[in-house]
C-alpha cells in the first residue's frame, strides 16, 4: 500500500503558525517597553526644560514618559506618552537631580526650605519629576527578538525562492490554474452550424465513451485536436459539447494561464495540469487560445521568450509522453494557427486540425434557432430572412444581435421581439449604436447626403454589387452615415469582376460629391483605404492582372515579427514601382466608371439626396422607388405610411404585452390562493372571494381583446374594399380609355400600311 504524500498545505500551515506566533511576540514585547511615540534624548531634555514633563519610568536603557494632560497615572507606565533611549545612567540620574534641584525654594542665604511635614518646598507652580529608576537588564525576549527576525526573513526568503523556481507549490506559483467541469450540460444539439465539425469531433466522443471497440482494432485515436477558425465561430463551445457528450471531466484553461512572471512557473502549471489529468482519467484537457503559449520557438526579436519556450517544451513532452490510449485527450482552440510551433501540430500531438468555418445560410438559420429558444418572438420574425440579412456573421455576432434586439424589446416595454427590434439589432452589430441627438448642421449632412446616395447608386446599377438595405445619413460608430448593402445570395467566391464592381461602389461616394458639389471631402478617406487594398491585392496576390499574370509577390501573409522581421521583399523597386501604377490603373478606371454611372443618374442623386434631408433614412423598397423612378413625393408617403404602420405595429405589441402580463398575474393569483388554501393559510370564503375577483379581471380582459379584434377585423375590411373598389375604378377607366383610342388605334394602323405599301411601290421604281 502507497504511503500518502503529505500535503503541501501542512507545510504552508506551520510556517504560517510560526509567522503569528513570533508576530505576536514581537507585538507584546514591544508592547512591554513602550507604547508612546520615540523620540531623541535631546527632545526629552527640551520637554524637561520645558515643564511639560510629569512621571518618568526607567527601565534598562528606556525612559518611557508621561507628560502633563497626558496618560493618567494608574496606566503608566504600561502606557506612555513618549519614550527615548539613553547611553550613560549617571549622566541620566545627574541630569533628573539637577532640574528638580533648579525648582527648590531657597532662603536668602541659599538654604533649602522645608514644608511642615517635612518635604522640600518648591517655587511656586512647580512640581518636581518623579522619576522611578529600575537598571535591571530586559528580558531575554527582548535580547533574542533581533535573532529571531533575522531567522524569519531567512525562513520566508527560503519558500518565496522555491515558489519562484516552481519547485514548491506552497504559495500556488506552480499550481494550474484550470478549470474543473466535472459533468457539462452542453450537447451537440446546442451547437448549430457546424455539421462537419461535429461529426470529426464524434470520434473523440465514441472513444471516450468505449474506447475497447478502437483498442481491439489496434486503433490509436488522436491525442490531440487542434479546433482552428475565426472568432466567434464557437471552438470553445465545441470542446464543451464533446465534454457534455461524453459526460468526462473538463478541464479548461487560457494559454495565457500558464505564462507568469517568475521563471518556471508556466512548466511546473503544466505538470501538475497533466498530472490532474491523469488522476482524473479518462477526460478532456482543453486549453483556449493556445498561441500564447505555442508560439514558434526562436521567433523573438532577442532570440525568444526563455518562459514561454520552457513551458511550450514542457507541453510537447507530456503531450508526446502519454501512455498508449490513456484516456487523455488535449483540445485546443485558436485562430492563428499559422504562428504555431512546428513540433506542437505534428502527428503524436496535435494530431488532427478540425477547421470551424463561418455559417453558410443554412447553419446561421439554425444558430439563430438556437438563441431564440427562450426569446418570445412576434409572428412577422422571418428566421429565413434574418439568415439571409446576416451573411459574413460568425455565431457570437448572431447571438450578440438576438440579444440587443431582446434589450432593445426591454427598453420599449414591449414582451416580444419584433423584426423592427432584430435589424435595429444586427445594425448595431454592424456599425454601433445611433448618434441621434447628435447635432449636425445643414451643410454636413447635404454632403453626406450625396456621399451616400453615390454609394447606394452604384451598388444599385452594377450587377455583381450586393444588394442595398439601408441608407442613413443618421450618425453610427465613426461613420457619419452609412449605406448597408448584404450579401443575400451568401457567395463563396471572389469573382474579378465582382471585386472591380465592388471597387467602383467603394468610390462612388467620392465621385458623387465631385459631380454635386464641384468639390471634395476627406469623408471618403475609408473608401479610398479600402479600395486600394482590394486592388492591391488583385495584383500582387490573385493573379488577377494583366500584366503580371499568375504570379504572387507574397505580401498576403500577416508579419510575424520575429520570424518575418529579416525576411526580404522577394521583388526590386523598379517592380515595386510597376505593382503601384497597376493598382492605380484598376482604381482610376473604377473612379472613372463611377463618375459616367452617376452623371446618368443625376436626378436619382438629387431625390436620394431630398429624401434623406427630410427622412434621415431610405430602406430597400423606398431606394427601388426612386431608382425606378418615382416621384419625390410618391417615396415620401410611402415612406411615411411605413412608419406609421411600424407605429401602430409597436403599440398593438405593447398592449399585447401588457394584457398577457395581467392574465399572467392574476393566473398566479388563482395559483397562489388555491395554495394557500391547501396549506390551511386562508379559509375557504376567502379562497372564493379572490378566484371570483380574479375571473371577473380575466373576463373583463378576454372580452377587451374580442372587441380590439372585431375592431381591428373590420378596418381590415373596409381597407380591402377601399382598395378592390379603387381597382375596379381604375380597371373601367382603362377599358373605357381603350375602347375610346381603338378606332384612332385602327387608322393610325391603316395609315402605316398605305405607307408600307407607297415605299415599296417606290422602292420598285427605283429598281
Amino acid at each position: 500500500m502507497e504511503k500518502k504524500k503529505g500535503s503541501p498545505w501542512k507545510s504552508l500551515l506551520i510556517y504560517i503558525l510560526i509567522f503569528a506566533v513570533v508576530a505576536l511576540l514581537i507585538y507584546w514585547v514591544a508592547g512591554r517597553n513602550n507604547s508612546g511615540k520615540q523620540i531623541s534624548y535631546t527632545e526629552f531634555q527640551n520637554q524637561v526644560y520645558a515643564g511639560k514633563v510629569e512621571e518618568i519610568d526607567v527601565y534598562g536603557y528606556t525612559v518611557r514618559i508621561r507628560l502633563k494632560d497626558g496618560v493618567s497615572e494608574d496606566d503608566f507606565p504600561r502606557l506612555n506618552d513618549c519614550y527615548c533611549t539613553f547611553m550613560s545612567v549617571n549622566e541620566l540620574t545627574a541630569f533628573i537631580d539637577k532640574y528638580n534641584e533648579s525648582l527648590y525654594d531657597l532662603d536668602a542665604e541659599n538654604n533649602v526650605q522645608f514644608n511642615a511635614d517635612g518635604s522640600i518646598k518648591v517655587k511656586e507652580g512647580a512640581k518636581l519629576i518623579e522619576a522611578n529608576y529600575s537598571y535591571e537588564q530586559e528580558s531575554w525576549l527582548s535580547t533574542i527578538m533581533p535573532y529571531v527576525s533575522v531567522v524569519l526573513i531567512v525562513i520566508i526568503g527560503i519558500m518565496l525562492f522555491r515558489a519562484m523556481s516552481g519547485s514548491s507549490k506552497g504559495f500556488g506559483f506552480g499550481k494550474s490554474k484550470a478549470r474543473l467541469v466535472v459533468s457539462s450540460n452542453v450537447k451537440f444539439s446546442d451547437v448549430a452550424g457546424a455539421d462537419e465539425e461535429k461529426q470529426e469531433l464524434q470520434e473523440i466522443v465514441e472513444f471516450l465513451k468505449n474506447p475497447s471497440r478502437y483498442t481491439e482494432l489496434g486503433a490509436r485515436i488522436p491525442k490531440g485536436v487542434l479546433l482552428v477558425g475565426p472568432p466567434g465561430t464557437g471552438k470553445t463551445l465545441l470542446a464543451k459539447a464533446v465534454a457534455g457528450e461524453s459526460k468526462v471531466p473538463f478541464f479548461s484553461m487560457s494559454g495565457s494561464d500558464f505564462v507568469e512572471l517568475y521563471v518556471g512557473v508556466g512548466a511546473s502549471r503544466v505538470r501538475d495540469l497533466f498530472e490532474n489529468a491523469k488522476a482524473s482519467s479518462p477526460c478532456i484537457v482543453f486549453i483556449d487560445e493556445i498561441d500564447a503559449v505555442g508560439r514558434q520557438r526562436g521567433a523573438g526579436l532577442g532570440g525568444g521568450n526563455d518562459e514561454r519556450e520552457q513551458t511550450l517544451n514542457q507541453l510537447l513532452v507530456e503531450m508526446d509522453g502519454f501512455e498508449t490510449n490513456s484516456g487523455i485527450i488535449v483540445l485546443a482552440a485558436t485562430n492563428r494557427a499559422d504562428i504555431l510551433d512546428p513540433a506542437l501540430t505534428r502527428p503524436g500531438r496535435f494530431d488532427r486540425q478540425v477547421y470551424v468555418h463561418l455559417p453558410d445560410v443554412k447553419g446561421r438559420e439554425e444558430i439563430i434557432k438556437v438563441h431564440s429558444k427562450n426569446k418570445p418572438l412576434s409572428d412577422d420574425v422571418d428566421f429565413k430572412r434574418i439568415a439571409r440579412l446576416t451573411s459574413g456573421l460568425a455565431g457570437a455576432d448572431i447571438e450578440n444581435m438576438l440579444n440587443e434586439a431582446a434589450l432593445l424589446t426591454a427598453r420599449d416595454n414591449r414582451y416580444k421581439i419584433t423584426m423592427v427590434d432584430i435589424q435595429e439589432g444586427l445594425n448595431k452589430v454592424l456599425m454601433g449604436p445611433k448618434k441621434v441627438s447628435a447635432h449636425i448642421n445643414e451643410s454636413d449632412r447635404k454632403i453626406t447626403a450625396i456621399h451616400e446616395s453615390g454609394h447606394a447608386i452604384i451598388a444599385q446599377s452594377l450587377p455583381n454589387c450586393d444588394n442595398v438595405q439601408e441608407i442613413s445619413i443618421i450618425p453610427r460608430g465613426n461613420a457619419g452615415g452609412y449605406t448597408l448593402t448584404l450579401d443575400e445570395k451568401d457567395s463563396t467566391h471572389l469573382t474579378k469582376q465582382k471585386l472591380l464592381d465592388s471597387i467602383t461602389m467603394m468610390l462612388g461616394g467620392r465621385s458623387a460629391e465631385e459631380i454635386m458639389l464641384n468639390d471634395i471631402t476627406a469623408g471618403a478617406s475609408n473608401d479610398i483605404e479600402r479600395a486600394t487594398k482590394v486592388a492591391r491585392k488583385m495584383v500582387a496576390e490573385w493573379g488577377m492582372s494583366d500584366k503580371f499574370g499568375l504570379i504572387s509577390f507574397g505580401e498576403g501573409e500577416e508579419i510575424f515579427v520575429g520570424r518575418d522581421y529579416q525576411r526580404q521583399v522577394p521583388y526590386g523597386q523598379e517592380l515595386a514601382k510597376e505593382i503601384d501604377e497597376e493598382v492605380r490603373k484598376i482604381v482610376d478606371a473604377a473612379h472613372k466608371r463611377a463618375k459616367e454611372i452617376l452623371l446618368s443618374k443625376k436626378e436619382v442623386i438629387e431625390k436620394v439626396e431630398q429624401i434623406l434631408l427630410e427622412k434621415e433614412t431610405i430602406y430597400r423598397e423606398e431606394f427601388e422607388m426612386i431608382y425606378n423612378g418615382a416621384s419625390v413625393e410618391e417615396v415620401e408617403k410611402a415612406i411615411d405610411k411605413k412608419e406609421k404602420e411600424k407605429r401602430e405595429y409597436q403599440e398593438r405589441a405593447k398592449k399585447q404585452a401588457t394584457m398577457e402580463r395581467k392574465m399572467r398575474d392574476i393566473k398566479l393569483r388563482i395559483e397562489t390562493a388555491n395554495a394557500y388554501l391547501k396549506a390551511g393559510m386562508i379559509t375557504k370564503q376567502a379562497h372564493d372571494n379572490i378566484i371570483n375577483e380574479a375571473e371577473k379581471e380575466l373576463k373583463a380582459l378576454t372580452e377587451n381583446e374580442k372587441q380590439e379584434g372585431e375592431q381591428k377585423a373590420e378596418k381590415e375590411s373596409e381597407i380591402k374594399e377601399k382598395k378592390e373598389t379603387k381597382e375596379a375604378e381604375s380597371k373601367e377607366k382603362k377599358e373605357t380609355k381603350e375602347t375610346e383610342t381603338s378606332p384612332k388605334e385602327e387608322k393610325s394602323e391603316e395609315k402605316k400600311d398605305t405607307k408600307k405599301k407607297t415605299r415599296k411601290k417606290d422602292d420598285k421604281s427605283d429598281k
